[in-house]
């Protein structure tokens, strides 16, 4: 049942960025234009996205227990810190770039535009490369932590 709710899940999410125009990089670009040809349809997107979300997410956070899966995996990290600042900052600067981020770029792999292809490859090598960092990072923290432990 899990996997039938992330389908529908995705095809609904995939679906109001096509109709809403996400997917197309002048969109995008013209909105993040604000000294040019501005273009504020997606603020409204955007709005409308927040105006539905806010009441589920209301909702589901008075269930005990989620209906498809075991248990509620609700953030716990509340603070701004460096890691946070530094990936919002790369995020930003990529759809800047591009027009695209991670969800319209996934719908635009159907076009096989070459950009876009490039584009999600480098996603996903960045993916790879945050997931070896944070797996080294990690094991460099607990190593420190062992040794400063044991050297009492």
């Amino acid at each position: 049942m899990l996997m039938i709710a992330s389908l529908v899940c995705g095809l609904v999410f995939g679906a109001g960025l096509l109709i809403s125009g996400m997917v197309q990089t002048t969109k995008v670009l013209g909105f993040l234009d604000i000294f040019g040809d501005w273009d504020p349809s997606l603020a409204v997107v955007m709005g409308a996205a927040l105006a539905v979300s806010a009441p589920g997410f209301l909702l589901v956070r008075r269930r005990a227990q989620p209906l498809f899966a075991a248990q509620n995996f609700w953030p716990t990290k509340m603070s701004i810190d460096r890691p946070l600042v530094v990936g919002a900052a790369l995020f930003g600067i990529g759809w800047g770039l591009v027009g695209l981020c991670p969800g319209p770029a996934l719908e635009n792999l159907a076009t096989l535009s070459p950009a876009v292809i490039v584009f999600a490859l480098a996603m996903a090598a960045g993916m790879v490369v945050h997931r070896l960092w944070q797996a080294t990072s990690s094991k460099m923290s607990n190593d420190v932590t062992l040794w400063t432990a044991a050297d009492g």
